[in-house]
């Protein structure tokens, strides 16, 4: 075995190594390829890659076989360090150094490769082997060798600088070792920084060595050095905006410097930042005239960077406030760009979070400070809604028809994005606000100047809108006067009739406390309904209104269902608009007259009976199962909301006002006259899983909806699921049972229906589980929780002489060992409602006590590596319940199953099973310490205790 293994080793030469890179950059055959990369990713990591990858680094061969060798090289330093003895570190460091300077002048690629293996020792040298790794690296790079000129070296030295800091951001050192290692790097940034101002200020420095210096600034910035060190190459790097070749590796080394969360504390030099960045005021005027969207964005982004990350410690400094608003004022220019997001310009979005920053920054102070903050900027706000608003416009109508569905969308978002901030801003400016927008909407529809774009009345009202719909408005003294001026809008385009809807959607409730005004807007929603670029718009508002405010509809109720038939019949809407349609509906007709609730669902209904009629006659076909799925799914909508009892009111003074109803539930008499219709349709559709799922929907939406009013059908029904679970078992029908049992478990008058039903399920699922379950996991899943729900409701359903209680267990043990997430859970939650009846259910007792131990090593088994990770708390949940409930058994099971070998796991010592076994005996009333202790012992069955895989665990 061994000489084998040594034979294998030897493969690794040079000569084999040079052979598979030819075969992975060469090689055709794409198999080939991946064989030779595994080969070569096995190569890098074996003992023979110290000799072959000095061999590769030789001159002569190509930069990809060289960068091959520089590459091993670093991943043998990086990740196998402890395997390098102490006494040759020195050598190494000298063999790299060389390599570099060989390289300085060479391949680019394997340089870098070089300087990251070289800064790679040093990270893991610093600070105690090689202490001042930094300063060592500058002079013996400034040093001449008579090889290399000075600028190559210089080049060399700057790479290598640039790539520590950035090898220390990936690298895989222990977290106290991080601290130290950072703490010396930052040290020796004092040898760093004076080279790097010196190149930068030197006016005969090459361009392109000055940009590998911001470069390297921007590197070492990221290391938490404090700003103090860093402010002399900050103020470079303002200076070097000003060069075109420089300006993006001075604005990301900008960025990166003033963004350190530490940066705050040195509120002096921060001070020194604001002129700095003031001074690019003309640059950035100039660049926005000129179109340079490159120069204008990376502007914007050091202001806010300054802004947003410090805009607490500025307010402290109340001597300099003048200057800090100044600042936001620039900030303001760059919100308000000019141009639209994100065709003409892609910087004010940028901007948004600092006003989300200072607004909070603002409130964090004590009272006096805070008013005299809200006195300086509540007018800035004022203006900034101002700028959103304009921002917020729609491009004119050609050009926004230029654009790209993606650009659209972007669009979309970044309104979202401003509507966001409005709210947000809400909260400072509060109903002034809201009157602000109100004269400015209505100025602008009560003027007599026509030039007056859509675009702007409908930004306003976006501006409205946005507020209204997550304030409460009701006391605003302005929604009167704004549903006045609704009406007067002239709609002539889709983008502002959408608004229009949905602030008269956001309005909803206000409307339901002054019913007064809903003729003045309901029929303009009507109208809509009519438009299919509307779709969204109005349908959602009709269902508001329907939802809040049906007490005060129906003088209007003829009205709505005529037109919503109109559109429902001429199928201008998409399925889910036609959905939520029917939802309004249900909402609208459950205040009516019982006899007016009927007559409007004869109405609305028959259409589709008749139709559903023909489709149940017709041969089974995919455009047919659409059409019947897309009629019970309007019943099951509407009946979702048709709720005559109003149980989930709590407009209480209402509910008292309405008739109370005598005689069956509406729904009840519409389900008893389509129950053959749907029986029929699905003695057609019984092996079609969606429609099934479509006629479980109707029953189970009605279930939920009339809760005891749905007695009468329940004879029936639960006939129909028998019949249909003989044929064909699927899940909705069990989920359907589970509904019934939740609503009518102690009716001691409707239960017996409920209960042969029950009996005949689990009959007819444990048969299933005979043949085999693992291709219903779905079945399996509902099927569980059908048995949870029946042990909490009706658990005396256990004691029936019909019911295989000891089946059932083992059902639920199979089930445990699923993959299915859903289908564990509810197994888990079926043993966690079973345990706890051993002692008051007989047939339980029993079959705890002769079949505990199975549940218990199943349980184990999914503990020790079978189950997800993610159950692990659900698995506890037994073993808590299995100790409160069985104790005595638990204490003999445990130790009877631990005795296995490489039970539960080959990973585990005697010593760490006894003493988990100790401990889940122990814990029998904290459940949160009971999954803690699992948690931790299933990372020791899995073999990942301890490791970085488990840290966020």
């Amino acid at each position: 075995m061994e000489r084998r293994e040594e034979q294998h080793n030897l493969d690794f030469t040079m000569d084999n190594v040079e052979k598979a890179l030819h075969q992975l950059y060469y090689d055709p055959n794409i198999e080939n390829k991946n064989l030779a990369q595994k080969w070569l990713m096995q190569a890098q990591i074996s003992p023979q890659a110290w000799q072959f990858s000095w061999q590769l680094l030789n001159g002569g061969k190509v930069p990809e076989i060289q960068y091959f060798g520089a590459s091993a090289l670093h991943i043998k330093i990086s990740r196998y360090w402890g395997d390098i003895p102490a006494e040759q570190y020195e050598s190494l460091k000298s063999q790299l150094f060389a390599q570099i300077s060989v390289f300085a002048s060479g391949s680019k690629i394997v340089l870098t490769r070089l300087c990251v293996a070289l800064a790679s020792l040093a990270l893991n040298t610093m600070p105690d082997t090689w202490p001042h790794a930094v300063s060592d690296m500058v002079r013996v790079f400034q040093k001449e060798d008579g090889q290399t000129d000075g600028g190559s070296r210089c080049l060399a030295l700057l790479e290598l600088l640039t790539v520590l800091p950035e090898e220390f951001q990936t690298s895989r050192l222990p977290p106290y070792r991080k601290g130290i290692v950072r703490c010396s790097l930052a040290q020796e940034c004092t040898c760093v920084f004076p080279l790097l101002r010196q190149l930068l200020e030197q006016s005969d420095t090459p361009g392109f060595v000055k940009q590998k210096v911001l470069k390297c600034f921007s590197s070492w910035a990221q290391l938490e050095i404090p700003l103090t060190e860093c402010e002399e190459l900050t103020l470079a790097a303002f200076s070097a905006l000003r060069d075109p070749e420089l300006f993006d590796s001075a604005v990301e080394a900008l960025v990166n410097t003033i963004s350190q969360p530490d940066a705050q504390r040195y509120v002096n030099t921060l001070l020194k930042l604001i002129p700095q960045a003031m001074s690019l005021q003309d640059q950035l005027h100039q660049a926005v005239q000129n179109g340079d969207l490159e120069t204008s964005h990376g502007i914007c982004r050091i202001v806010v960077a300054l802004g947003e990350n410090h805009s607490r410690a500025f307010l402290d400094q109340v001597d300099h406030w003048q200057s800090f608003l100044a600042l936001v004022n620039m900030i303001m220019f760059c919100t308000g760009i000019p141009g639209h997001y994100p065709v003409n310009e892609t910087t004010s979005s940028l901007t948004l979070t600092f006003w989300y920053s200072l607004q909070d920054d603002i409130f964090s102070f004590e009272a006096e400070k805070q008013a005299v903050y809200l006195q300086v900027y509540r007018p800035v706000y004022f203006q900034l809604v101002d700028v959103l608003l304009q921002k917020a416009q729609f491009p004119a109508d050609e050009e926004y028809a230029s654009w790209s569905s993606d650009e659209k969308e972007q669009f979309r978002i970044y309104r979202v994005d401003i509507s966001d901030t409005l709210m947000y801003v809400y909260e400072m400016l509060g109903a002034e606000l809201l009157s602000n927008l109100y004269d400015k909407i209505g100025r602008l529809l009560t003027s007599s100047d026509q030039s007056t774009s859509w675009q702007h009345t409908e930004a306003l009202l976006y501006g409205f809108q946005s507020i209204a719909e997550t304030i409460d408005v009701n006391y605003s003294d302005v929604v009167p006067g704004l549903i006045g001026l609704i009406p007067r809008i002239n709609i002539n385009n889709v983008q502002l009739a959408d608004t229009v809807m949905f602030t008269i959607g956001a309005l909803a409730e206000w409307l339901a406390d002054h019913p007064v005004m809903i003729s003045k807007v309901l029929p303009l929603v009507l109208h809509a309904l009519g438009n299919p670029e509307l779709s969204v718009s109005s349908v959602s508002t009709l269902k508001k209104i329907c939802r809040e405010c049906k007490y005060d509809l129906p003088p209007y109720a003829a009205n709505i269902v005529a037109v919503s038939q109109e559109v429902l019949l001429k199928q201008i809407h998409k399925t889910s608009q036609c959905m939520w349609l029917m939802q309004a509906l249900g909402f609208l007709l459950s205040v009516l007259q019982v006899e007016d609730i009927l007559s409007n669902l004869h109405s609305l209904i028959t259409p589709y009976i008749q139709q559903l009629e023909k489709l149940a006659d017709e041969t089974p076909n995919p455009s047919n199962k659409v059409a019947i799925i897309h009629i019970l799914g309007l019943l099951s909508n509407l009946f979702t909301t048709l709720d005559i009892s109003h149980h989930d009111d709590d407009h209480e003074a209402e509910v008292k006002k309405l008739p109370v109803v005598q005689g069956p539930n509406p729904v009840i008499l519409v389900l008893q006259q389509v129950f053959q219709l749907i029986r029929k349709v699905l003695s057609t559709w019984l092996n079609d899983a969606q429609v099934v799922e479509a006629v479980c929907a109707i029953f189970e939406k009605s279930v939920k909806t009339l809760l005891d009013d749905f007695a009468p059908m329940v004879p029936q029904l639960c006939e129909m699921l028998g019949q249909m679970y003989s044929t064909i078992p699927q899940a909705s029908a069990i989920d359907l049972i589970r509904q019934l049992v939740h609503i009518f478990a102690n009716e001691p008058v409707h239960f017996p229906p409920i209960k042969s039903l029950f009996l005949l399920v689990t009959s007819l699922t444990l048969s299933l589980f005979q043949q085999g379950p693992r291709d219903h996991p779905d079945i399996v899943d509902s099927f569980m929780q059908l048995l949870a729900q029946a042990l909490r409701r009706k658990s005396c359903l256990f004691l029936s002489s019909e019911l295989d209680v000891k089946a059932v267990f083992q059902c639920g043990v199979i089930s445990l060992k699923f993959p299915e997430a859903p289908t564990v859970k509810s197994s888990c939650n079926f043993f966690i409602e079973f345990l706890p009846r051993c002692g008051e259910l007989a047939p339980v007792g029993q079959v705890v006590h002769e079949e505990g131990k199975i549940l218990l090593q199943a349980t184990l088994e999914g503990i020790g590596g079978q189950a997800s990770r993610n159950h692990m708390d659900h698995f506890a949940d037994i073993l808590f319940s299995l100790n409160k409930n069985c104790f005595a058994y638990l204490v003999v099971w445990l130790k009877e199953v631990m005795q296995q070998d490489g039970f539960p796991s080959q990973r585990l010592t005697r010593e760490q099973k006894d003493n988990f076994s100790q401990q889940v005996v122990r814990e029998r009333v904290n459940k949160r310490r009971m999954r803690d202790m699992v948690k931790e012992f299933t990372l020791l069955c899995r073999g990942l205790h301890g490791t970085e895989y488990t840290a966020d665990y």
